[in-house]
């Protein structure tokens, strides 16, 4: 537990928030209600409230944030959250980024300033009689001055197995500038999808829903392509039939298009 601040002083203060809610998605096959209780172990296990931490200190110290307070919780039977208030101290002019491009990887993770909360909420379910199990996890991370929660996405991408990730993107409120106009946005931005890596955005079909003149951005992205062994929990390809193998792949396919369009699809319609 980090001590809290007792005060703080702000200076030059950006009254811009910008918020990022990231949604993401991995799907498996589990066949029997025992391997579907290990699914959700194994889930609960991976994304503990203490992995989640971590993972969302590496976020705050992507987009410049100082870490005032962190509350984190394991549910029972399953789930986890993690909710952190940040804060902002001096940095120098020169090592903030806003720019329209990727940020960085897991492996280059660098540290800046910036205030607000970052939060995590962890949702493992499986369906009763269809073998399908999810794990969705929900992070928002709410930013006020000069950085973009943005700047975060590519660590997030690679930090959890997304089979599909949602994305939306909002820039509220206004500050001025030294002649006192009003500025609604303080960063160019066309897509949110600019801010992805190369390799994500080959494995990734993407579709955005852009309202410009509102300073709101959406972006959703599904794998283009899967391998069925990645998939299988408690099982392997090759104890399947191929009949099985194919009938086990198209209801995959069906649960990430669901997901994906945001709609219950019509029985019998191609996916």
């Amino acid at each position: 537990m980090v001590k809290p601040l007792k005060k703080l002083k702000l200076q030059g203060f950006n009254n811009l928030t910008k918020s990022l809610s990231f949604n993401i998605y991995d799907i498996c096959y589990a066949k029997t209600p025992k391997q579907r209780r290990e699914y959700i172990e194994y889930i609960d296990e991976a994304y503990n409230a203490e992995r989640l931490t971590q993972i969302l200190t590496d976020v705050s110290n992507i987009i410049g944030a100082n870490i005032l307070n962190i509350a984190h919780q394991d549910y029972d039977p399953q789930g986890a959250s993690v909710t952190m208030l940040i804060s902002e101290e001096p940095i120098a002019a020169k090592d903030l980024s806003n720019t329209e491009a990727p940020g960085p990887l897991p492996d280059a993770v660098v540290a800046h300033l910036d205030k607000s909360h970052i939060t995590v909420h962890t949702y493992p379910e499986s369906h009763p009689a269809s073998g399908i199990s999810t794990f969705r996890a929900d992070i928002d991370v709410s930013t006020c001055g000069r950085i973009s929660p943005l700047k975060a996405l590519n660590y997030l991408i690679h930090s959890f197995e997304s089979d599909i990730v949602i994305m939306d993107y909002r820039v509220r409120g206004f500050t001025r500038d030294v002649k006192g106009k009003k500025l609604f946005i303080d960063h160019k931005i066309n897509s949110i999808q600019n801010y992805l890596s190369g390799d994500t955005q080959e494995r990734y079909q993407m579709i955005d829903v852009n309202v410009y003149q509102e300073n709101i951005f959406h972006t959703k992205m599904i794998l283009k392509e899967f391998d069925l062994e990645n998939y299988l929990f408690g099982t392997g390809q090759k104890d399947l039939l191929p009949s099985e193998s194919k009938k086990i792949k198209k209801s995959l396919r069906r649960e990430m298009a669901e997901i994906f369009y945001g709609r219950n699809l019509k029985k019998g319609l191609k996916v």
